[in-house]
């Protein structure tokens, strides 16, 4: 029989990128067959099958409806995924009835149809439908429609990426990184893991005074020993919401990776953290372009020079282009206002770039250096430094979610207290 109904879509949106709140899971290695009868949806069931989300799984496309549905499996398995267009209502019940009598087990079925009526969808979902989304579809509608059959809708938000890169080598994209983790974990109250992807320089460890005996490249080096309990032991904990995956920073060996060398990590990461902040270092590889490309969110850290208008443009432009159905990156502006330094607007930097930063850090060599020496985040050395807005700021904006409220304390919060104790 074929897997039970879980959702249906009443009102169909145009074809447009998912609003910022919104986060699909990406998919596990399925197999995917769509049957289209327009070219219009099955152009759109192509488009989605280069979205980063359905990046593993094995889709394949074939006209002719329900009718080559049927025809397809009466001698061959049927796949994980099967996806149907279908414009009539009796030849779409009649089709299932079918189609169930030569599918196999365990087989999801996800009908594209323009009929929006109640009990059509009740009669598919007795029929054991696992989706039904009215046409025009979009790519997005696609891989939302596949991806949700394999996420429950209570983990909707687990297990969201954010990648920051530099646009050029020291412009302090890690201390961004690290500390936006920081405002995550304690003002947002989400449970964040920081991984280090710089090998051999990362200074994770530093910044955050830790110095674990593991870290991610016991995980890169043992992708057959990658698990969520091999996980856990390498993490290193720095507060109650926030972990480390460190960098071993050593040059005892060379650490050339291949571009899916990650992969078993972040999957496992994904599946228990409800954000992970990936710190990218400043090259460019087939699995730090893997990385970027497959991340929910990024951001670009740059300075207001012409290298990192120029970089940033690059990548933008490329994140752009592989990610259509994602919104565009974000960028922040950093180390704004070295004395004696010729730099770029903010203004023109955004010109170019066609977006505007979603902050501009001053260059504060006093507060920054004494963190970094220290090990210690901006929030731990000066509470209410200007950054610490910044930080948090961008925090909200790449996580969706805005500050945990604290209780504010009265003048009798104390005489409450103790009261409450007897």
């Amino acid at each position: 029989m074929i897997s039970y109904a879980r959702q249906t879509h009443e009102e169909q949106p145009e074809a447009a990128p998912p609003p910022v709140e919104e986060h699909i899971a990406p998919a596990p290695r399925v197999s995917v067959q769509a049957f289209c009868e327009t070219v219009e949806t099955a152009a759109a069931v192509q488009s989605a099958g280069e979205d980063r989300r359905l990046g593993k799984a094995h889709l394949k496309i074939q006209m002719g409806g329900m009718a080559a549905a049927i025809e397809a499996y009466r001698s061959a398995p049927t796949p994980n995924v099967i996806v149907l267009e279908s414009d009539g209502r009796n030849d779409l019940l009649g089709g299932l009835d079918q189609l169930a009598t030569v599918c196999d087990a365990g087989t999801r079925v996800v009908v594209i149809g323009r009929i929006n009526d109640v009990m059509l969808y009740r009669e598919l979902v007795r029929r054991g439908v696992s989706d039904y989304v009215l046409a025009p579809v979009g790519a997005i509608d696609v891989v939302r429609s596949i991806c949700n059959l394999f996420s429950a809708p209570e983990a909707k938000a687990v297990g969201r990426i954010i990648a920051v890169v530099g646009a050029k080598g020291g412009v302090g994209a890690s201390t961004i990184s690290h500390n936006v983790a920081w405002a995550i974990a304690r003002d947002l109250a989400m449970d964040a893991v920081v991984a280090d992807l710089d090998l051999a320089f990362g200074t994770a460890g530093l910044d955050y005074n830790q110095d674990p005996p593991q870290g991610i490249a016991d995980a890169v080096f043992s992708p057959d020993r990658v698990d969520t309990a091999f996980i856990d032991r390498l993490l290193s904990k720095c507060t109650d919401h926030l972990s480390l995956l460190a960098a071993p920073a050593t040059l005892d060996r060379v650490y050339d990776f291949g571009t899916d060398a990650f992969d078993s990590v972040f999957d496992t990461l994904r599946s228990t953290m409800p954000c992970i902040v990936l710190d990218i270092p400043h090259q460019w590889s087939g699995w730090t372009k893997r990385a970027l490309i497959g991340a929910d969110d990024i951001l670009i850290v740059a300075a207001p020079d012409l290298a990192n208008l120029r970089n940033t443009k690059n990548l933008f432009d490329l994140l752009k282009a592989a990610r259509p159905n994602d919104r565009p990156p974000l960028y922040c502006l950093n180390q704004v206002g070295v004395p004696k330094r010729p730099e770029i607007a903010a203004a023109e930097f955004a010109k170019a770039i066609e977006s505007q930063p979603i902050v501009s850090i001053p260059f504060e060599p006093q507060i920054f250096g004494s963190a970094a020496n220290n090990g210690q985040m901006i929030a731990e050395i000066s509470a209410n430094h200007k950054s610490i807005e910044m930080f948090l700021q961008i925090a909200q904006r790449l996580t969706g979610r805005s500050e945990t409220k604290k209780q504010k304390s009265s003048l009798f919060s104390p005489l409450i207290d103790k009261l409450r104790g007897k």
